[in-house]
């Protein structure tokens, strides 16, 4: 490390940071802020178009800078940057820009954000696809939810885009998981070294305003970014089997959805009469969220854990979901809600959840002291800069204790470097 200047960043984003649409959006700004409280000096780069949602970086002292796929603009870029830690959001950026980073920097600390297991949330979305086509029961999909660690194995392991997000972990010397759940999958089942993973859920700042009381709440609420597939798939078992067994034992009950790039096959499932509200994005999601009086989060699929509740807990809104939603996100404290595993059941807890005061108010007893006990960037935000200041201290015997991920970057970084020359010869001299 040079203690002459400060540590130098570059973050190269799948997208542009947009926290006000998505969990990982949202992971990726309080990482961002975490390092700026250092005063570390951070670049943020990313092939990606701007997103209309985006995150002005500039105004927190973060550089922009737009990159290239396959070209060898980036070489030059990176080498006159000359970072000492270099962090891929998602492992689709490590394996384009992996190699360059390790021939022009070698000796920059490589960390991935993860984000979730885009590989597990992919294999359980075909086991859901699987579960329809064979029935036509919309109702309980207990079987789907949360099996063992070897069953989730079995699912994933065969599949390409486990091979390619395993390599990628192996081929970092840092990689930030956001599930203790996928940690231990990774080790037990993958055979990652433990110490090649550290722990980074949401980090959050404890509220120190009191919620919105009981008396002065109103309606169901739902909210997600309409491009992340389980927010959706959620909003299609909403609609057409869990809202109808709700309403039918609350027939004024009101639920508002909302969510980031709302496509029109969303707003066709709006129905006022039904109360069935598709309200597109909401600006401010805390202020909606904590004029709701419970939020429904029935998700059938995905991984990491789950912004929209961490948000829930934060304006003391109870919250209805499944073992899927709730994965990861309460180790031993009790759920600030309930948590279902049949549509019939979840439409039951919500319906209850809405009316009792008392078991409401528990509830949100019980948000409080999750939030406290799991998520204090106070807490996960000096661990985070410790982990990586050790990984740098350390660099040489955190690469020599991972023979599995020099031997794939050897072999990766051969055919992913010819590939992209290839393709930028291609671009410079089309046919």
């Amino acid at each position: 490390m040079n203690h002459a200047r400060a540590t130098k960043v570059l973050v190269i984003g799948y997208v542009w940071p947009e926290p006000r649409s998505s969990a990982a959006g949202g992971h990726m700004m309080q990482i961002l802020e975490t390092l700026l409280q250092q005063g570390w000096d951070i670049t943020f780069s990313s092939p990606a178009g701007t997103g209309e949602h985006r995150a002005d970086l500039t105004t927190l002292g973060i550089r922009e800078v737009p990159i290239e796929l396959n070209n060898s603009s980036f070489d030059t870029f990176i080498s006159e940057l000359a970072p000492d830690v270099v962090l891929f959001d998602r492992f689709m950026m490590e394996e384009q820009f992996g190699w360059r980073v390790e021939k022009h920097c070698p000796d920059a600390v490589r960390v991935l954000e993860t984000s979730d297991l885009q590989s597990l949330r992919d294999a359980r979305h075909q086991r859901l696809k699987e579960r329809l086509k064979a029935s036509d029961d919309t109702d309980d999909f207990s079987e789907l939810f949360a099996p063992a660690l070897p069953e989730e194995f079995q699912f994933m392991a065969d599949t390409d885009l486990a091979k390619r997000e395993i390599a990628a972990i192996y081929r970092c010397d840092l990689n930030l998981m956001i599930s203790e759940v996928e940690i231990e999958l990774l080790v037990e089942q993958f055979k990652v070294p433990r110490n090649l993973l550290h722990w980074c859920p949401l980090m959050v700042d404890l509220p120190t305003d009191a919620p919105v009381p009981f008396e002065d709440r109103a309606h169901f609420l739902h909210i997600g970014n309409f491009r992340h597939a389980p927010n959706w798939d959620a909003v299609l078992w909403l609609k057409t089997t869990i809202w109808p067994l709700i309403r039918a034992q609350l027939p004024a009950a009101q639920l508002h959805i909302y969510g980031a790039y709302t496509p029109p096959k969303a707003t066709a499932l709006h129905n006022a009469a039904q109360g069935f509200h598709v309200l597109n994005w909401a600006e401010e999601a805390l202020q909606v969220m904590s004029t709701a009086r419970v939020c429904l989060a029935p998700l059938r699929f995905g991984a990491g854990i789950k912004g929209k509740i961490v948000d829930a807990m934060l304006c003391g809104t109870p919250n209805v979901t499944t073992p899927v939603g709730a994965e990861a996100m309460h180790g031993d404290e009790p759920w600030p809600g309930a948590v279902t595993r049949s549509a019939r059941e979840f439409a039951n807890d919500a319906v209850q959840l809405y009316k009792d005061k008392t078991q409401w108010l528990n509830a949100q007893t019980q948000a409080q002291a999750l939030l406290s006990s799991r998520y204090q960037q106070s807490i996960h935000g000096p661990a985070l800069i410790e982990r990586l200041l050790d990984c740098q201290r350390n660099l040489g015997n955190v690469r020599r204790d991972n023979f599995t991920g020099s031997m794939l970057r050897h072999h990766q970084h051969k055919s992913t470097q010819y590939m992209a020359q290839w393709i930028e010869a291609k671009n410079r001299n089309p046919l």
